[in-house]
C-alpha cells in the first residue's frame, strides 16, 4: 500500500494549534471555508428562488434533487479523473464551472427565460462537477497530515462546514429577502471564485494513480473496491438513510417557516434557523475531535442518529416554531460527531493510493439519500407536513439500526485488491 504523502506536518503536534502550523493546511482551510460557504448558500438560495418564482414546493424538491443526483451518478468517473489530475486541480475546475453556471442562471433570469426545464437543466449541470470538490477536499486533507491527526483535522473540517453553516444560510436568507435571488447568486459565484484562488495556491499534489489503464478501468475499479469493502458498504447504507432526513428537512423547514411569515421575513427567519443549527454543529464537531472517536465511531454514529430521529419528530414537528429551532439545533449538535466518525472510519479503512476514486464513489453513495429525501418531501408536503417530519425521523432511526452492519474492530486501513 502506498503511504500517505509526507510533509513537514508529521513533526508537528496534533493539537488544533499544531495543525495550523502545517504548511499549506491554513490556506487549504481558508479555501474550504469559501467552498463550504458557497455550498451552504447555494442550496438554500436555490430552494428560496424556486419558491419565490414558482410557488411550488414540488419543484423545489426536484431542484434540490437535481442539484445532487447527477453528480452522484457521474461520481465514479469524477473519482478516476481526480486520481489522475490531482485534488487541487480537480477542486479548482469545479469552482470555476460552478461560478460560470451561477452567472448563466442570473442572465437567464434577467432575460425572463427561466422556466422549470431551464432551471432544472442548469442545476443538473452544476451538479455534474460537484464530486470533484466533494472528494477532492477529502483527499487533500489526509495527504497533508499523518494518520495520527485524522481525528483533529476531520473535526476542523467538519467544524468549518458547520460554522459556515451559521453564516451561509443566514446570509443567503438575508440576501434573497432584502436584495433578491440574483444578487445572492452573484455573491455565491464570487465566493466560489475565492475558493478557487486559495486552493490554487496550495503546492501541487500529483494524482495518486500512475496507472496506464483507461479512465473507465479506474472508474470501475473504484466501484469494485467500495463494493468489496464491508465498512464502505455499511457506511453507504447507514449514512445514506441518515441523509434522507436532511434532504427532507432541507425542503420542509423553508415551507414550514414561510407558511408562518411573509415571504421576505420568512426567508430571513429560515436562514437564521439554519444558522443556529450550524453553530450547534460546529460545537459538536470540535468536541468530537477533542475527545476522539477512533475505535468508537459506530457507537457515536448510532447515538447521534437516534437523537436526530427524535429531533425531527416529535420535537421539530409537534412543538411549533420553538420546537423546530430546538430540534434543528439538537440535530446539528450531533451531526458533528456523526460526520467526524464517518470521515475517520472511512479514511482508516481506505488504501491511500486509491483514495480519489474510492472516496468519490463512497461519498456519492453516502449522500444518495439527500436528493431522495428532498424529492419525497416535495411530494409529501402538499398532503401532510406532519407526515413529512415523521418520515424524516424514521429515516434516521433506520440509519441508526443500519450502523450495526458496519464491521467492528480497530479501524485500520485495509489493503484493497490490486487493480
Amino acid at each position: 500500500m502506498t503511504p500517505p504523502v509526507t510533509s513537514p506536518g508529521e513533526t508537528h503536534s496534533t493539537s488544533y494549534r499544531g495543525l495550523l502550523s502545517i504548511p499549506d493546511l491554513p490556506v487549504l482551510l481558508v479555501g474550504i471555508t469559501f467552498l463550504r460557504l458557497g455550498e451552504s448558500m447555494l442550496f438554500l438560495t436555490l430552494v428560496l428562488y424556486t419558491l419565490a418564482r414558482f410557488s411550488s414546493p414540488e419543484l423545489a424538491g426536484l431542484v434540490a434533487f437535481a442539484a445532487v443526483a447527477p453528480g452522484l451518478i457521474i461520481s465514479p468517473l469524477a473519482g478516476a479523473v481526480l486520481d489522475r489530475v490531482g485534488p487541487g486541480i480537480a477542486v479548482t475546475i469545479d469552482m470555476a464551472v460552478s461560478a460560470a453556471l451561477m452567472f448563466c442562471l442570473i442572465a437567464a433570469d434577467q432575460l425572463g427565460q427561466v422556466r422549470p426545464a431551464v432551471l432544472l437543466t442548469l442545476v443538473s449541470l452544476l451538479s455534474l462537477t460537484s464530486p470533484l470538490s466533494a472528494a477532492g477536499v477529502r483527499v487533500l486533507l489526509p495527504r497533508l497530515v499523518t494518520p495520527a491527526a485524522y481525528d483533529r483535522v476531520n473535526a476542523l473540517d467538519t467544524a468549518v462546514y458547520a460554522i459556515v453553516g451559521v453564516a451561509g444560510p443566514a446570509l443567503a436568507g438575508l440576501l434573497v429577502g432584502l436584495t433578491g435571488a440574483n444578487f445572492a447568486l452573484g455573491a455565491i459565484a464570487a465566493v466560489f471564485g475565492g475558493a478557487a484562488v486559495c486552493i490554487g495556491r496550495i503546492r501541487r499534489l500529483p494524482g495518486l494513480s500512475a496507472s496506464s489503464r483507461s479512465l473507465i478501468h479506474d472508474m470501475l475499479n473504484g466501484v469494485a473496491i467500495v463494493a468489496r469493502q464491508p465498512t464502505l458498504r455499511g457506511l453507504a447504507v447507514s449514512y445514506s438513510l441518515y441523509q434522507v432526513t436532511w434532504g427532507i428537512l432541507f425542503i420542509v423547514v423553508p415551507v414550514f417557516v414561510t407558511q408562518r411569515f411573509a415571504h421576505a421575513l420568512g426567508t430571513s427567519v429560515t436562514g437564521l434557523i439554519w444558522a443556529a443549527m450550524g453553530l450547534a454543529g460546529g460545537v459538536g464537531a470540535l468536541a468530537a475531535g477533542r475527545f476522539r472517536t477512533a475505535g468508537r465511531e459506530r457507537r457515536v454514529m448510532a447515538i447521534g442518529m437516534i437523537v436526530t430521529a427524535l429531533a425531527a419528530w416529535p420535537i421539530a414537528a409537534e412543538l411549533g416554531l420553538g420546537g423546530l429551532i430546538i430540534g434543528l439545533m439538537l440535530a446539528g449538535l450531533v451531526s458533528g460527531p456523526i460526520d467526524v466518525g464517518l470521515l475517520t472510519l472511512r479514511q482508516r479503512r481506505t488504501d491511500p493510493s486509491q483514495l480519489g476514486r474510492v472516496l468519490s464513489v463512497s461519498i456519492s453513495l453516502n449522500m444518495a439519500g439527500f436528493p431522495l429525501g428532498s424529492a419525497l418531501a416535495g411530494m409529501l408536503i402538499g398532503h401532510s407536513l406532519a407526515l413529512t417530519f415523521i418520515l424524516a425521523g424514521l429515516s434516521s432511526l433506520l440509519a441508526a439500526i443500519a450502523v450495526g452492519i458496519i464491521p467492528k474492530g480497530d479501524p485500520q486501513c485495509v489493503h484493497a485488491p490490486a487493480s
